[in-house]
């Protein structure tokens, strides 16, 4: 007790200097980078969880939200199959120590925000026949598995990211229960897991896999060898196994979609901390063959972070920038486009982005899922809140979303809570008027 109450005394008499500027503009294809702005410790404020009482997120008028399934074990990614049923991730992965003690102070801060709930280590199957919002269906549909996250399905296989390795299972149309041990399609980096959370999406041919691998540290801390095949997107061949790696410098990339006009894969991704409240926006982008996206020795394209050594000017110079900030530190973990005319109107074209939310600055930031306009296949204007809700006026926490899952044949988003341990599903009950 006294130990925590030390802890937190340091981290408000050191937080003091961590405010974010006015004016700074955070998010669109090319965001203000302010100056670096380096401390002992960086600013730290976590919402306080407080639960949804009886209240619920808020939509845009025109749409309606329904608890679809409650009490889960800390739901992560979704994935709806053929036939309407509902994949949920649940489970909660990582073991790496601290290194420093703002390490131990930052795993304090963070876990204040965290459900105290122990994760599910499992896939729960949801189904909702009359899509009234709530599932009628509840079955545990796979168990036993190493911190699930991705979830990918292609021709009668089920795939699934554990935090250690891809593996997948047979599947038949309706089956509520997987009853046989899942087959491994290829190892995953493991080592300390830093970033446990490993992100799946399969091309719009079904013949690769996409698997993003997040760093094992925040800037090279614990050296760069463990680094090694960490912040990348691997390509997996989906009947051999065999993998290349796609893109580097890629710190955290928390989900992966294919955006449905061009079949390019698409990510969310977060940055680094620890050098400003408002440095570095977290983004969506395109990610592209053989690209390289700065992490660790730049970021934003080539502006350098000073922090890892030896320095890697030749490597900077070919750092690509990112295509859309979302802004510093919201913690995006959920990505899913709209698909055939999507909800109409407004929201035709463009990326649901599920922001589970800050905890390195003072001015909370995320703690909603966002819309990202697109056009022929890219970003195209301003971001705008899609549900909100998830912190009160005080600051504290009803939720925090993460995977997001937009159905097209029901014409609902799904969006996965893992501090209130929900399911929400977002219905129209108009159509959308268009700007």
């Amino acid at each position: 007790m006294i130990r925590r109450y030390l802890i937190m005394c340091s981290v408000l008499a050191l937080s003091a200097c961590g405010a974010s500027e006015e004016g700074i503009r955070e998010v669109g294809p090319q965001p203000d980078l302010p100056e670096i702005r380096q401390s002992l410790l960086p600013s730290m404020r976590i919402a306080k969880p407080v639960g949804w009482g009886d209240d619920k997120p808020m939509a845009p008028d025109g749409f309606t939200v329904t608890a679809m399934a409650t009490n889960l074990r800390i739901p992560r990614q979704m994935l709806v199959l053929p036939n309407g049923d509902i994949l949920i991730a649940e489970g909660r992965g990582g073991n790496a120590p601290p290194l420093r003690p703002k390490d131990v102070i930052a795993g304090v801060i963070k876990k204040q925000g965290n459900t105290k709930i122990q994760g599910g280590d499992q896939i729960t199957l949801l189904r909702d026949a009359d899509n009234d919002g709530v599932a009628e269906v509840r079955e545990v549909f796979l168990n036993d598995l190493n911190a699930p996250y991705g979830l990918a399905y292609v021709d009668g296989y089920i795939y699934v990211a554990e935090q250690d390795a891809l593996v997948r299972v047979p599947y038949v149309e309706g089956q509520t229960r997987i009853a046989v041990e899942p087959e491994e399609v290829t190892q995953l980096p493991s080592a300390i897991n830093h970033h446990w959370t490993k992100a799946l999406a399969a091309s719009a041919d079904g013949t690769t896999l996409y698997v993003g691998i997040g760093s094992n540290s925040n800037a090279g801390e614990r050296g760069m060898a463990v680094e090694e095949e960490r912040a990348v997107v691997w390509a997996i061949d989906r009947e051999t196994g065999a993998r290349r790696t796609l893109a580097r410098g890629i710190r955290n990339p928390t989900a992966l979609a294919i955006e449905p006009t061009t079949s390019a894969l698409w990510a969310v991704v977060n940055e680094r901390d620890e050098i400003g409240p408002q440095l570095v926006p977290d983004y969506l982008t395109s990610v592209r063959e053989g690209a390289f996206y700065g992490w660790p020795y730049s970021y934003w394209g080539s502006n350098i972070d000073p922090r890892p050594r030896p320095a890697k000017p030749e490597l900077v110079a070919t750092a690509i920038a990112p295509d859309y900030a979302l802004g510093a530190h919201v913690a995006a973990l959920g990505l899913s486009f709209a698909r055939e005319g999507g909800f109409g109107g407004s929201y035709s074209e463009g990326a649901f982005v599920g922001q589970h939310g800050s905890w390195n600055r003072q001015d909370l930031s995320g703690y909603k899922v966002a819309w990202v306009p697109f056009s022929q296949g890219r970003p195209a204007g301003r971001a705008v809140d899609f549900l909100t809700g998830f912190l009160t006026d005080e600051g504290e926490a009803r939720g925090r979303p993460v995977g997001v899952w937009f159905d097209p044949q029901r014409r609902i988003l799904l969006v996965a809570d893992d501090l209130s341990n929900t399911i929400w599903h977002v219905a129209p009950t108009t159509v959308p008027v268009s700007n």
